[in-house]
């Protein structure tokens, strides 16, 4: 395994929810803290817009848009106009509340989650956005991440982050069931997870330095290791979904940008295993 390589310095505050667009060839991420949506091209190109509020996840759909989990609810970006526009609320009941990552199944739903803006309360949820309406499946949850589908489709993982724990569910046409603990990290917070063709779920190590990989049964089984204390999330890219981007995050580590001034930086390494294919959502 390559070494991971730094590919954009942006240094982002809260760089989260890399995502690979195949027929774009790039890799969108956010700044939630920042306010800012980026797309960085296979070919170094890059792109920033701004995002009317702090934005959670921004993921590529079936006409070309994005949704994206911005606090007050999903809207859709349209990258030639670089206009939002909301298609629907989330938790208006809940001002203290945002997005802070989402998945596209296979099927077209779009599968995101919550949590307090603060982090102090437990007030986030996991809900399910379906031909345009919005289903609350799970909550009790203080910082979400995820989730994530396995290769055949019948799990489901959902990290509830600042606890260190990975749940598993099972998963049938939307239904959540049969919730358990699949794994724990103690080397970092179980930030943001992704799945490999093989099964293997891929998680970014919030003060871990890393992405831990553990196996379909729940088993730890490696750590892919960076220069850097903050991993959030890895996403599968590149013409055989073998390059793994990783964004990272600066928050909370202000005293350490000294020695680590890359904190925040979009990564990527190359893996031996590939990802899946990235679903569009379904409008």
């Amino acid at each position: 395994m390559d070494e991971p390589e730094l590919v954009w310095d942006l240094r982002a505050e809260l760089g989260e929810g890399p995502v690979w667009s195949a027929r774009e060839r790039c890799v969108w991420f956010v700044d939630i803290k920042g306010r800012k949506l980026h797309r960085y091209g296979e070919d170094g190109s890059r792109a920033s817009w701004d995002t009317p509020d702090q934005t959670g996840f921004a993921l590529p759909a079936e006409d070309g848009s994005l949704v994206c989990g911005v606090r007050s609810g999903l809207h859709r970006f349209d990258p030639v106009s670089g206009a939002f526009e909301k298609l629907a609320a989330v938790e208006p009941d809940c001002p203290q509340n945002r997005l802070n990552d989402g998945f596209v199944a296979p099927d077209g739903s779009l599968w995101f989650g919550s949590m307090d803006d603060s982090e102090e309360t437990v007030s986030g949820a996991l809900y399910r956005y379906h031909r345009g309406e919005i289903t609350r499946h799970d909550d009790g949850y203080r910082v979400t991440n995820g989730p994530a589908m396995s290769p055949d489709g019948r799990t489901l993982y959902h990290n509830d982050t600042t606890e260190r724990r990975i749940y598993a569910f099972d998963h049938d046409d939307g239904r959540l069931s049969n919730k358990r603990l699949f794994a724990e990290t103690v080397d970092g917070s179980a930030d943001g997870p992704s799945v490999d063709s093989a099964g293997v779920v891929h998680v970014g190590l919030f003060n871990g330095s890393g992405v831990a990989r553990f196996s379909p049964e729940g088993e730890r089984i490696g750590t892919i290791r960076f220069p850097v204390v903050t991993v959030t999330k890895a996403a599968f890219g590149g013409e055989d979904l073998r390059t793994l981007y990783c964004t990272t995050a600066w928050l909370g580590n202000a005293d350490r940008r000294a020695e680590q001034p890359t904190l925040g930086g979009l990564y990527r390494v190359r893996v031996e295993t590939p990802g899946l294919p990235q679903a569009l959502v379904r409008l």
